[in-house]
C-alpha cells in the first residue's frame, strides 16, 4: 500500500488478497452506509448485511489499511485499564458493561474466523503479559487477581513457569490469558471483506468522504465520483480519521509503533523460543511486544516511527534487545520493517459518539483493535437493526474534545521513543 514497503510489512507479503473492489462512481441507496473498512466498518457491515440490511462500505484508501492492517496481531481481552477500576472510571453500570463485552470480546473474533473459515493464521494458545522487574511482577498480580475474582480463565506464572514458555530468563514472572490468541491482522481484516461482500455489501474502496447531507430522515455520503443515501451512517475511521469526521483523530494522541519481522526461524530456534506460539507484551513504560508467525519468523515491535533517524535507532535497538533476550539467536537480520499509529484516548478507554441523528460510531482502542473493533462493531449492528438501544450500550455518549497540548505529546512520544531506545541497554 502507498507503494511503501514500511505502511503494511509482513502482513502485506504474506496475506490472502483482498476482495475486488473500486471507487464509489454515481449514486445508490442503502438502508447503511459505513466509513472506514477496518475492523469496526467491516463487523458491523457484515452483521448488518447478515440481518438483511443494504450496506455501502467506503474505505478512504484500502481494505484494513489503517491500524487494522499495520498491528502486532494481539487478540487481547480487556483494555489497559484494570479491571477494578473500571467502574470507577465508567461508574458501576457502564463499568460492568465493558467489563464484561471485552473480556469475551475474543471469543466473537474467533467464532467469525470459523465461521467463514477466514485464513489468518489463528492461533488459541493465549498471551502473555510479561513482568520486568519488581514493580512489573506486582501488577501483573493485580490484573491476574482481578480478572480471576470476575471468573476469567487467566494463570500467574512465576519466573520459571515464564522462561519455560517464552525461551528467555528476562522476566520476573507473566500472567497468561487464555481467552487471547494472535492472528495475522491484515489476512482477518481481509477475510471479513470477503465474508462482507459474500453477504452482500457494496465496499468501495479509494473513496474517501468529503461531505454530508441531511435531507429529511436520510443522509447522502458524499465522495469526490459517487454519492451514497442511506438512514443510517457508521463512523468507523477511528485514528486516521480525516474528513467531515477528523474530530475523531484529534480526540486521540498519536502513538507511534513499529514491528520488525525476521527471516524465517530455524526449527531448533522455533522450538526454543515461544514454543507455544502466544503473543507477548511486557510491562515496561515503552512497552515492547513479540510474537511468531506461522511461518516462524519473530515479529518484534515497540514505541516508535521508523523515519528519519528513528530508522536506525530503532532497528539497531531491537537487535540488541533480541540478542539479550534471546542469545540464541545471535545477529538477528530483518526481513520486514513497518510502523503506524495507535490513537490513544486520555483515559485510556474507547469512546461511544453520536455525531447527528443517526450517525454513531466507536473509537478510540488504544492499541486493542482486533478484539474491541469486531465487538463494536457487531454492537453498532444490533443498535441500527433495533435489538438493543443506545441505553444499553456499553459506553456512554460523550462529545469528542481534544486533549490538551495533543501535537506537542505526539512529538515529545516519537522523539522519546528514540531517546529510550538510544540509550537502552537494559532489561
Amino acid at each position: 500500500m502507498l507503494n511503501d514497503p514500511r505502511s503494511h510489512g509482513l502482513w502485506e507479503k504474506t496475506a490472502p488478497l483482498p476482495p475486488v473492489t473500486s471507487s464509489l462512481a454515481g449514486a445508490v441507496s442503502a438502508d447503511v452506509v459505513v466509513v472506514g473498512a477496518g475492523y469496526t466498518g467491516l463487523s458491523s457491515s457484515l452483521h448488518l448485511a447478515e440481518a438483511g440490511s443494504k450496506v455501502v462500505l467506503l474505505e478512504a484508501k484500502e481494505i484494513g489499511f489503517g491500524g487494522a492492517g499495520r498491528n502486532v496481531g494481539l487478540i487481547n481481552a480487556g483494555m489497559w485499564v484494570m479491571p477494578d477500576d473500571l467502574p470507577g472510571v465508567l461508574g458501576p453500570v457502564y463499568g460492568e458493561r465493558l467489563l464484561d463485552l471485552l473480556g469475551n470480546a475474543p471469543r466473537l473474533v474467533m467464532e467469525l474466523i470459523d465461521k467463514h473459515g477466514i485464513a489468518c493464521e489463528l492461533e488459541r494458545n493465549g498471551t502473555l503479559h510479561v513482568a520486568v522487574g519488581a514493580s512489573g511482577l506486582k501488577e501483573i498480580e493485580g490484573r491476574a487477581r482481578q480478572w480471576a475474582a470476575l471468573g476469567a480463565p487467566v494463570t500467574l506464572l512465576d519466573a520459571a513457569g515464564t522462561a519455560k514458555r517464552v525461551g528467555s530468563n528476562a522476566y520476573t514472572g507473566s500472567l497468561l490469558d487464555m481467552r487471547a490468541g494472535t492472528l495475522q491482522p491484515l489476512a482477518y481484516a481481509r477475510g471479513l471483506a470477503h465474508a462482507a461482500v459474500k453477504a452482500g455489501v457494496c465496499i468501495h474502496t479509494s473513496s474517501p468522504v468529503i461531505k454530508t447531507e441531511r435531507n429529511g430522515n436520510r443522509w447522502t455520503v458524499k465522495t469526490a465520483k459517487g454519492e451514497v443515501t442511506a438512514d443510517w451512517i457508521i463512523v468507523a475511521t477511528d485514528a486516521y480519521s480525516t474528513g467531515p469526521w477528523e474530530e475523531v483523530r484529534n480526540e486521540q494522541v498519536h502513538l507511534p509503533y513499529f514491528n520488525l519481522a525476521t527471516r524465517q526461524l530455524s526449527d531448533n530456534l522455533r522450538g526454543s523460543i515461544l514454543a507455544g506460539r502466544e503473543g507477548v507484551w511486557d510491562t515496561k513504560g515503552i512497552l515492547s511486544s513479540y510474537r511468531m508467525d506461522q511461518a516462524g519468523r519473530l515479529v518484534f515491535g515497540s514505541v516508535g516511527a521508523l523515519r528519519n533517524t528513528g530508522l536506525g535507532i530503532h532497528t539497531a535497538w531491537a537487535k540488541r534487545s533480541l540478542k539479550k533476550l534471546f542469545p540464541q539467536l545471535g545477529d538477528v537480520e530483518f526481513e520486514c520493517e513497518w510502523y503506524g499509529k495507535i490513537g490513544m484516548t486520555d483515559n485510556a478507554l474507547p469512546r461511544f459518539h453520536r455525531f447527528a441523528p443517526n450517525v454513531v460510531g466507536f473509537s478510540g482502542y488504544n492499541g486493542r483493535g482486533i478484539a474491541p473493533g469486531t465487538v463494536f462493531g457487531h454492537t453498532l449492528a444490533r443498535l441500527i437493526l433495533g435489538q438493543t438501544t443506545e441505553a444499553d450500550l456499553p459506553l456512554p455518549l460523550t462529545t469528542p474534545s481534544e486533549p490538551s497540548f495533543r501535537a506537542v505529546k505526539e512529538v515529545w512520544y516519537e522523539a522519546g521513543a528514540q531517546v529510550a531506545h538510544f540509550a537502552d541497554a537494559r532489561f
